[in-house]
């Protein structure tokens, strides 16, 4: 098991957001004195779902069923494909604190059912699990026993359940090494979303080629990430990784009223804890909302009408019939954040995918 360090706020990113760079030369032949000319190409990779006005997916549309512009200018769309076969990098980020204590046996079943339905030979998951630290329970493997082992496994915090305070992964002593002991780790108070989110995409995703998706299992609040709510669909935006979350609520009066001691969390030991601060007690499926939407995912909450195995088979179905587009920005030396929007001629749908990306020098 393998716990993460995040390292600087601030972490470089090369070839971020799908941006791909190739480079091509043309070397005349005619003489030692003629220059050769190197051409930079940058294309951006757009990966999207198209649903009907009944929610229904449409698999089978073509490059001419869409229109797409870069900071409200028109571009050109020059590749496209459908997706269903290609490659899946996947990760599961399993909230295990105390307010999921209820629903942890449910969220175990489900994952499980997720991933023999999803992944196939070709296909890679990992499986992360946080709460007071960001753990990562298996790294990435083809192989679905693996992944159900550690699913088995999976438990939520006891709320007597305390860190020893001292050592290197204390919360006041972070260890920026990542090779250190073999383990990568943080160790704060809380529930640690956007760090989750964060680490999954920068140090595992980034890396990897293709599709590449997160499913977030949680309430949605996060207390003690070191990165922010923006820092984290920054990192899911820069690896052009696609964030799906769950939403189920659980034991609420553990998040919103209890702190029990744990640093970082607002709490004093004994008796007489403070609540959370304002930004600490936000709205979880508005977070979760929010973190969906821009990374071109969706959020989903468990309810008596729609049932975990329900969700995950929605969030199956998105995976198998996705389009992917790709197109030369126009900006090509501008470091910064474009919006683009893309849509389609289809009356009456709806196209499900990221909000902008991210060009870096």
């Amino acid at each position: 098991m393998k716990r993460f360090v995040s390292g600087a706020v601030a972490v470089a990113v090369c070839l971020s957001g799908g941006l791909l760079s190739q480079q091509t030369s043309d070397t005349a032949t005619t003489g030692p004195s003629t220059p050769t000319v190197s051409v930079d190409v940058k294309v951006v990779n757009v990966l999207a779902t198209v649903r009907d006005r009944h929610g229904k997916v449409i698999p089978k549309l073509e490059k001419s069923d869409f229109t797409l512009e870069e900071d409200a200018h028109p571009v050109t769309i020059q590749y496209f494909s459908r997706e269903s076969d290609l490659p899946l990098t996947l990760g599961l980020l399993v909230d295990t604190g105390m307010s999921q204590r209820t629903v942890i046996d449910q969220e175990r079943s489900a994952s499980k059912t997720f991933i023999e339905r999803v992944l196939r030979d070709k296909d890679l998951a990992f499986l992360i699990h946080f709460d007071r630290e960001v753990e990562l329970l298996q790294d990435l493997t083809s192989s679905k026993q693996q992944l159900e082992s550690e699913l088995a496994s999976l438990q939520t915090r006891s709320r007597f359940d305390r860190e020893d305070s001292s050592g290197p992964h204390s919360p006041d002593s972070r260890d920026n090494n990542p090779q250190r002991g073999g383990e990568r780790g943080i160790r704060r108070g809380g529930t640690q979303l956007y760090d989750a989110i964060f680490l999954a995409s920068d140090e595992l995703l980034r890396k990897q080629q293709g599709r590449k998706a997160i499913v977030v299992f949680s309430d949605g609040v996060d207390r003690g990430s070191k990165e922010s709510m923006d820092g984290a669909i920054e990192a899911a935006q820069k690896s052009d990784t696609i964030v799906y979350s769950v939403l189920f609520k659980g034991e609420e009066q553990f998040s919103d009223h209890h702190s029990f001691g744990y640093p970082g969390m607002g709490g004093h030991r004994g008796g007489g804890g403070k609540r959370f601060p304002e930004e600490q007690r936000a709205d979880g499926k508005k977070t979760l909302e929010r973190i969906s939407k821009e990374t071109g995912g969706r959020m989903f909450e468990i309810s008596k009408k729609q049932s975990v195995e329900q969700i995950y088979a929605s969030i199956e179905e998105e995976l198998h019939n996705q389009y992917s587009l790709g197109f030369t920005p126009e900006k090509t030396d501008a470091a910064a954040y474009h919006k683009i929007l893309l849509k389609t001629k289809q009356k009456d749908a709806e196209v499900q995918t990221r909000e902008g990306f991210y060009m870096e020098q």
